[in-house]
C-alpha cells in the first residue's frame, strides 16, 4: 500500500463533516447578523441617503440597505456644490432590479414634498436654490424643488437684463413671491433678494450726497433725451446737455451700455430721490480756451449744428457755438427762412458780429462779407431808371418787387395801372413773375425803393380829357353791377361807373351785365381818373326837347354832330390819338 493511500485511509472523516457543518453555522449567523445592521427599505418610499461617491455621470447614494443606489447626475443640475458626505433625500423605485440594484430616484423624491417645501419657503420667507434651465415669453423658466417656477426677466437683477441667455444652466438663489396652487403656478425672484442689501446701500450713499461730488457710476440706461447712471444702487440722470460741451444728437454718440464714467453731482430733490448729474462738468468749458484775440469784425469758419427758422448755430470750436440770424444772411429786406440759406453739416465762413465772453453769447453774420447793394443805390438805381424786378410778395396796397439780391421796393396798387381798377395785386401778377419798373423815390436810410410799373407809359388821361368830354355819347359795356351802381367798360380800355337812377331804360326797365348801351358823360375828374356816366340822360334829354319842339331835333343833331367829331378825331386826324387807341385796344385784349 503506497503512503498516500494509507493517508487517505487514516483521514478522520467524521471530524470533516461535523466541522463543514460548523462552518456552515456560523455563515447563517453572520448574515443573520448582517441583515439586522441593515435598515428596512420600502419601496415607494421617501428616504435620505448620504452621498458616498460622486463621478461624472452619476450620484452613489447609500440609504442603508444592502446595496447602494445609482442616481443619474442629471438630476443634482441644480446643485452643482453637491460633495460626497452630503444628505440628500431619494425615492425607492425598487428594493431590486434584475441586476440586484437598488434604483433610487432623487427627482421623484423632490417632487413629491416640493410643494411642501415650496409653500413653507414662501410662508417663511426662505431663500431657495434653483436651476436656471431655459428661456421662456418674458423670462425664464427656473428648477426649484424639481418644480418649474417662473422668474420674470424684471425679477431677475435690479437693472435691465438685455442677454438673458447668459443665465441659462446656472444655479443661483431665489425667493418665494406668489403660488398659485389652483394651476400649480410658482414665481421666483432673483432681484427680492439683493433689493434690501441695495435699499441699505442706497440709504447710505443717500445720506452722503453733496453738490460738486464727484462719483463712479456705470451707464444702466440711455434714452433719447439722456443717460441713467446707476451709482450703486441709487441711480442719477445726465440729461444730454450734460453730457458735452458740444451739440449731441444722441447720447450714444457719448457714452455705451455698461461705461464706467466719472461724473458730477448737480442737484437733486429734498427726497435726494431725483438725481442730477453731469459730465460736460469734469472738463473746462470752451470758452474759457477761446483764442482771445478774436474780436469783432474777425472772419471764422465754422460748421451749421443747428437750424431754426430765426437762424443757424455754427459751431467755430468744440462747444463754441454762434448764431447767424436770418437778417444777416442776405442783404434783402424780403422775409425768407433760415434754411432758404443753410443746412445742417455746410461749413460757413462768417463775420463775427457781437462777441460777450462773460456770457459766452456770439453773433455772426455771412451777408458782411459781401458789399452793400445800398452803399451806392444812388448812382446804380437812379430816380427815373426802368429795371427788371421780379415779384416777391402782395400786400392789399401794393407788390413788393426785388431788383437783385437786397434791392426790394414797392408797387403801390396805385401804379400798376392808368386805367385799369386794380382790387389786388394778384388781379395784375403772380408772385415769381418779372415785372419792369422804374425808380420813383429812394429812402436810402430806411432801404426802400418806391417804384412804379404804370408810369413806363405816357398818361393817356392826357387824352381821355379830350374825348370823354362832358355831354359827349360813347358806346360801353356792362362788366359788373354793384349795390351803388354799374361798371361800364368804354373805348380805348377806360371804365366809367354809372348809379341805379342812370342804368333807366327808356322802356323803364333797368340795365343788365354785358348789356351794351349808349352813355352820356355827366362828369369827367383827371385827378381822380373817374368817369361817371348815364343812360338815362340820353333818352331824358330827348323827352324834354322833344317837349320843346324844334329844339330837341336840334339839341338831338348837335349831339350827334359832337359824336361824329370825337369819332373822326379819333380816327386820324390826330396821329398821337391814334396810335395810343391802338396800344390801349392791344392792352385791352391782351388783359382780357
Amino acid at each position: 500500500m503506497s503512503e498516500l493511500q494509507e493517508g487517505v485511509a487514516g483521514f478522520d472523516w467524521e471530524s470533516l463533516e461535523n466541522g463543514g457543518a460548523k462552518v456552515a453555522e456560523s455563515r447563517e449567523k453572520q448574515a443573520a447578523d448582517y441583515e439586522k445592521t441593515l435598515s428596512t427599505v420600502a419601496e415607494k418610499e421617501v428616504v435620505d441617503g448620504t452621498v458616498i461617491a460622486i463621478t461624472k455621470r452619476e450620484v452613489v447614494v447609500n440609504v442603508g440597505f444592502k446595496s447602494d443606489g445609482i442616481i443619474n447626475n442629471n438630476e443634482f443640475r441644480y446643485n452643482p456644490d453637491l460633495k460626497v458626505g452630503d444628505t440628500v433625500e431619494v425615492y425607492v423605485e425598487s428594493r431590486e432590479d434584475k441586476k440586484g440594484q437598488l434604483v433610487l430616484s432623487h427627482k421623484k423624491a423632490r417632487a413629491i414634498r416640493s410643494w411642501d417645501r415650496v409653500n413653507a419657503a414662501l410662508e417663511n420667507d426662505e431663500i431657495v436654490k434653483g436651476y436656471v434651465k431655459c428661456r421662456t415669453k418674458g423670462g425664464m423658466i427656473v428648477d426649484v424643488f424639481g418644480i418649474e417656477a417662473f422668474l420674470p426677466g424684471s425679477q431677475i437683477d435690479v437693472k435691465p437684463i438685455r442677454d438673458y441667455d447668459v443665465f441659462v444652466g446656472k444655479t443661483m438663489e431665489f425667493k418665494v413671491v406668489k403660488i398659485n396652487n389652483e394651476y400649480r403656478n410658482v414665481v421666483v425672484s432673483h432681484k427680492a433678494l439683493i433689493e434690501a442689501e441695495l435699499e441699505q446701500q442706497k440709504k447710505d450713499i443717500i445720506s452722503k450726497l453733496e453738490k460738486g461730488q464727484i462719483l463712479v457710476g456705470t451707464v444702466k440706461n440711455i434714452t433719447s433725451y439722456g443717460v441713467f447712471i446707476d451709482l450703486g444702487g441709487v441711480d442719477g440722470l445726465i440729461h444730454i446737455t450734460d453730457l458735452s460741451w458740444g451739440r449731441v444728437q444722441h447720447p450714444e454718440e457719448i457714452v455705451q451700455l455698461d461705461q464706467k464714467l466719472n461724473v458730477v453731482i448737480l442737484d437733486f430733490d429734498d427726497a435726494k430721490t431725483r438725481i442730477a448729474l453731469g459730465l460736460k462738468q469734469l472738463t473746462p468749458h470752451p470758452w474759457d480756451s477761446l483764442d482771445p484775440n478774436l474780436k469783432v469784425g474777425d472772419k471764422v469758419k465754422g460748421k451749421v449744428v443747428v437750424m431754426a427758422d430765426y437762424g443757424a448755430f455754427v459751431e467755430i470750436a468744440p462747444g463754441v457755438e454762434g448764431l447767424i440770424h436770418v437778417s444777416e444772411m442776405s442783404w434783402s429786406q424780403h422775409l425768407r427762412s433760415a434754411q432758404d440759406f443753410l443746412k445742417v453739416g455746410d461749413e460757413v465762413e462768417a463775420q463775427i458780429l457781437t462777441l460777450d465772453r462773460a456770457e459766452r453769447k456770439m453773433s455772426l453774420g455771412i451777408k458782411q462779407l459781401h458789399p452793400d447793394p445800398w452803399a451806392n443805390i444812388e448812382e446804380k438805381y437812379a430816380v427815373g431808371t426802368k429795371h427788371t424786378a421780379v415779384v416777391r410778395n402782395f400786400t392789399n396796397f401794393g407788390i413788393f418787387a426785388e431788383i437783385e439780391e437786397g434791392i426790394d421796393g414797392l408797387i403801390h396798387i396805385s401804379d400798376l395801372s392808368w386805367t385799369k381798377k386794380i382790387k389786388h395785386p394778384a388781379e395784375f401778377t403772380s408772385i415769381g413773375d418779372k415785372i419792369e419798373v422804374v425808380v420813383l423815390e429812394i429812402d436810402k436810410e430806411n432801404r426802400r425803393l418806391s417804384l412804379g410799373h404804370k408810369q413806363l407809359e405816357d398818361n393817356p388821361w392826357d387824352v381821355f380829357e379830350t374825348i370823354f368830354t362832358v355831354d359827349s355819347v360813347h358806346e360801353g359795356t356792362i362788366t359788373e353791377i354793384l349795390e351803388r351802381g354799374a361798371v361800364v367798360a368804354l373805348p380805348y380800355g377806360v371804365e366809367g361807373f354809372a348809379t341805379p337812377r342812370h342804368l333807366v331804360k327808356e322802356d323803364g326797365s333797368k340795365a343788365k351785365v354785358d348789356e351794351k348801351l349808349p352813355f352820356k358823360v355827366i362828369e369827367f375828374n383827371k385827378s381822380a381818373k373817374r368817369i361817371i356816366l348815364s343812360h338815362s340822360r340820353i333818352w331824358e334829354d330827348e323827352k324834354r326837347a322833344a317837349e320843346g319842339g324844334e329844339p330837341a331835333r336840334e339839341t338831338k343833331k348837335a349831339a350827334k354832330a359832337k359824336k361824329s367829331d370825337v369819332e373822326v378825331t379819333t380816327l386820324g386826324d390826330i396821329s398821337e390819338l391814334a396810335a395810343l387807341k391802338d396800344k390801349l385796344e392791344a392792352d385791352g385784349k391782351k388783359g382780357e
